[in-house]
């Protein structure tokens, strides 16, 4: 269900617009945390570094998307770090303002647990795939939901390598595996699906 305008209004009226350049970090791991954010234009990228400084991201952001409810909720310090992929300008909701107005409003309260529900099966979900599929498999997957459009923007495979939680050279011969069985094509450094029937035995591997 859509929220109703007073509550939306009320919402409206506690938000701040902020803008960020690309490669700007506006969320620091072991900040204090500043409130709810969602992103109103651009895209950004949820990482955390490993103790050997290798970037893992966690998720890429778009438009409309949330983040940093869990330590707007428990008062804790950010858990990750979150950096711009391109300009963005991002509404932010105060931590004690959002806190009053799950308390206030159980419409609002029950969209906030709707969207940590998705938040939750979707950390099971990595969990699962690092546990239970090869580095290959786990890669077709991701391509799987990339935009099979020419001109959409590629990505490298050290942020390929960075989304999987490994490193460039273990991506480049799972490419190049995915390449020799006919499932991809590379052109202009993008990926695409050249057999959907080979590529999907991939994907599924048990199927």
């Amino acid at each position: 269900d859509e929220l109703s305008d007073p509550i939306l209004k009320e919402i409206s009226a506690n938000m701040v617009l902020r803008e960020y350049q690309r490669g700007d970090v506006f969320v620091w791991e072991g900040d204090p945390c500043d409130g709810l954010h969602i992103i109103y234009l651009g895209s950004a990228k949820i990482f955390r570094l490993s103790p050997q400084g290798r970037q893992y991201i966690v998720r890429i952001l778009q438009e409309g998307d949330t983040f940093a409810e869990v330590p707007a909720f428990d008062g804790g310090t950010n858990p990750v770090n979150v950096e711009a992929l391109e300009v963005c300008r991002v509404w932010v909701i105060n931590a004690d303002i959002l806190r009053g107005l799950v308390k206030a409003h159980p419409q609002f309260a029950q969209k906030v647990l709707n969207n940590f529900g998705k938040m939750l099966r979707g950390m099971v979900r990595m969990v699962s795939e690092m546990a239970f599929y090869q580095v290959t498999h786990r890669l077709a997957r991701l391509i799987e939901n990339m935009p099979q459009d020419k001109s959409a923007p590629h990505w490298t495979q050290e942020q390929l390598a960075a989304q999987l939680g490994t490193v460039r050279e273990v991506v480049a011969r799972s490419l190049k595996e995915l390449e020799r069985s006919g499932a991809i094509t590379i052109e202009d450094r993008r990926i695409l699906i050249a057999d959907k029937e080979i590529f999907q035995q991939w994907v599924q591997p048990n199927n």
